[in-house]
């Protein structure tokens, strides 16, 4: 999992309007309204992952995903109707060994292998058999390399060739919003203040999000005291390389670092590897993969996100109004 240098983009419009006037307009994260509906249709892990973030604290105290309990999201101001988000939502998580899908209303994700032979066009045919009788209006990618305002800016470092340049929109036939894999788990398990996510899988992903913004990172080109980036200790073939325990140890030994160096008050520690740490390290709590299909579907609730449609870009351009110091 790397990191993306898009810059940073705003969660003005984070939480969805709500229209009164009619029942078909009230959009909130797809997965959280299907929790509402029918709490007992989904796993207990899915139901935690989903719950809505709450407004930020004074003074935020992390929490597990299982402490996490549903919470009522504040009105946003309403939009015109044709800025509305897309009701049904497909949400698509790449790494480097497994391709995850979920779509709104559905309560099992569905999975296949990625690897090395997986190119763009192999992953939207396996990605339109997996979803057969699903049915979605747009598409959030979470895609483990660059991305920039047309997309990938750089191939993936585990997957086939041919991402930087392919048009999804055109190939999926709906609109289609991609940012960095770890930027999309950060948003899905944003709970407010100013949190840093690390994803531990195939390599190091990393996002920041504080004021009201997501900023994606590349820590994992910092350097270690061993001499080694923090990506490659860090990643899959770190951990094969020194071992759980002194993985461990490396993990436990970076994270207050990174914490002091970005002042975050709230560190989220994901990706597949994760649930190998035992005992985290001061103010660190573990995600959970789920919630990356959550920061999927809250993507369409951000003002200032590209949307990529068949060969063109939707232009965004931010306002002078919209710059915070971060």
């Amino acid at each position: 999992m790397n990191a993306s240098r898009t810059g940073s983009e705003s969660l003005k419009g984070f939480v969805p309007p709500i229209d009164k006037s009619s029942p078909r307009h009230v959009h909130r994260d797809p997965l959280s309204t299907a929790v509402a509906e029918a709490p007992g249709a989904l796993r207990p892990e899915l139901r935690e992952a989903v719950a809505p973030v709450s407004a930020p604290a004074a003074a935020p105290t992390p929490v597990t995903v299982d402490a996490i309990e549903e919470q009522p999201t504040a009105e946003a101001p309403a939009r015109p109707e044709d800025q509305l988000p897309p009701r049904q939502l497909l949400s698509i998580d790449i790494g480097g060994t497994k391709i995850k899908v979920l779509a709104t209303g559905q309560t099992e994700p569905r999975k296949i292998a990625s690897g090395r032979r997986m190119t763009p066009a192999k992953m939207v045919a396996a990605v339109r058999e997996l979803t057969e009788g699903w049915e979605y209006d747009a598409i959030s990618i979470g895609y483990p390399g660059l991305v920039g305002q047309h997309g990938p800016r750089s191939e993936p470092g585990n997957l086939g060739s041919g991402w930087v340049g392919f048009d999804f929109a055109s190939a999926f036939e709906k609109p289609v919003r991609i940012v960095n894999d770890a930027a999309m788990q950060a948003l899905g398990s944003y709970e407010g203040g100013r949190m840093l996510f690390l994803g531990l899988g195939t390599g190091l992903g990393s996002a920041l999000i504080a004021n009201g913004s997501i900023v994606s990172l590349e820590l994992g080109n910092l350097m270690h005291s061993s001499g080694q980036s923090l990506g490659d200790l860090l990643g899959r073939n770190g951990l094969l390389t020194v071992g759980k325990k002194a993985w461990r140890d490396i993990v436990g030994e970076v994270v207050p670092m990174l914490m002091g160096a970005l002042i975050a008050d709230d560190l989220v520690l994901g990706g597949g590897n994760s649930k190998l740490i035992r005992g985290l390290p001061p103010g660190a709590r573990l995600g959970h993969n789920l919630t990356a299909f959550r920061g999927g579907f809250r993507l369409w609730h951000l003002e200032d996100l590209p949307t990529l449609n068949a060969g063109v870009v939707d232009p965004v351009t931010p306002s002078a109004a919209n710059w915070r110091m971060v």
